[in-house]
């Protein structure tokens, strides 16, 4: 069989070829985009592309669903703080497959990914006596004559089941994430860096097909000969199938090539160091920490200086992404059960075993304490306790 080398030189061409084809004599190459192309915003396909293949997604839905779910819950009746009570029991063990925190953590999971988080009670003498979290993507919501739901399905395989919302013991609680531009929905921190998303996984997918390609950019072999002649069909199949065998994939990475017979090297693409390919990847990871409220410094994105150190970053997080979250929810899961158990129950954060909440809660408790105007009752009224007799 004859080398490639042989193929190019004139001995061994066609001396009257049927048919010649002009591959590489003169070629221009056009590209016009006038639009970047971006992946489905659907949320099925978000949480496939961000929360199952994303390391940035993915890391920052795990530490917001682990530092929410580590906040024990704080039930009061009547300004009095209660260490027992069943409403706390249920919100410790919600279910037979799940405990407290885990079950908090997928409710959280769920509000970051969809948007929207769907409680389901199953109670007994109007008594919940588990609450079990459902798939948002299962759920659809029937509406009525003014627009709002009345009714809620969800879909599990084949069956279907349907919760009417009668508005005493509403078997299903909706819990949303801020959205101006709907009235019920909510809209999740990852619909909000899709296009970071993208980005960001484009990005690696890139970086692993110009592995594959043994870290070369794109280029041409550029063939040129002085008497005018161009390769024949079979001279360019034979040229093609020896670059794929031989130059190719990440094995093959850094094998010279040896170019004769009138081929030359033309590159067509940049360079990981002409695209700025980490800093492009890395305001991407920024981008999509930013949506869901975690300092970068906290992801180890590097370039983020924000903070003066990773304490203040950590600080950061907790007053300003999960403890909103959590409040939020609470409120939620208290307006829901509270009645349910009994009246003047309001369900709360305990925000005293959190610690980047301390020195805020040491300056609340000794600008209370030095209020000489205030009565013991009072000041303890002041900071959420229940009276006692002077």
């Amino acid at each position: 069989m004859k080398s490639l080398l042989q193929w190019l030189t004139p001995s061994a061409r066609n001396p009257v070829p049927t048919e010649r084809k002009n591959y590489l004599n003169s070629m221009i190459a056009l590209q016009n985009c006038t639009h970047a192309n971006w992946s489905s915003s659907e949320p099925g396909n978000l949480s496939r592309e961000g929360f199952l293949k994303n390391p940035v997604v993915y890391r920052c839905i795990k530490m917001i669903g682990d530092a929410g779910a580590s906040i024990p819950w704080q039930l009061s009746e009547e300004a009095e703080k209660l260490d027992q009570h069943p409403m706390l029991e249920l919100l410790a063990k919600p279910n037979s497959r799940q405990s407290g925190p885990a079950f908090m953590e997928k409710i959280y999971g769920h509000l970051l990914v969809y948007g929207n988080a769907y409680l389901h009670a199953i109670s007994l003498e109007d008594i919940p006596r588990e609450i079990h979290a459902l798939s948002p993507d299962r759920v659809s919501m029937v509406l009525g004559a003014d627009g709002y739901p009345v009714a809620y399905e969800y879909q599990a395989g084949r069956s279907k089941r349907k919760f009417d919302l009668d508005g005493a013991n509403e078997p299903v609680l909706h819990l949303s994430l801020a959205n101006p531009v709907h009235d019920i929905l909510g809209h999740s921190p990852l619909a909000a860096a899709h296009m970071a998303l993208d980005i960001h996984n484009s990005a690696s997918r890139w970086n692993k097909a110009l592995l594959d390609n043994s870290a070369r950019p794109s280029g041409a072999l550029v063939y040129s000969s002085s008497a005018g002649d161009n390769l024949t069909d079979e001279q360019f199949a034979r040229l093609k199938q020896e670059l794929e065998e031989g130059y190719s994939g990440a094995v093959r990475a850094g094998r010279p090539m040896v170019l004769e017979g009138g081929l030359d090297w033309k590159a067509m693409g940049f360079s990981p160091r002409d695209m700025d390919f980490m800093q492009a990847k890395n305001g991407a990871s920024r981008d999509i920490a930013l949506a869901f409220g975690v300092p970068p410094m906290l992801l180890g994105i590097p370039g983020d200086n924000t903070y003066s150190n990773y304490k203040e970053a950590n600080r950061a997080f907790w007053l300003q992404t999960v403890l909103p979250l959590v409040k939020r929810t609470a409120a939620a899961l208290g307006n829901w059960l509270g009645p349910r158990f009994g009246e003047g129950i309001k369900l709360e954060l305990n925000r005293e075993s959190i610690e980047a909440s301390a020195p805020d809660m040491e300056k609340q408790w000794a600008r209370v304490g030095n209020a000489s105007f205030l009565s013991e009752n009072e000041k303890r009224e002041a900071l959420g306790y229940g009276p006692v007799d002077e």
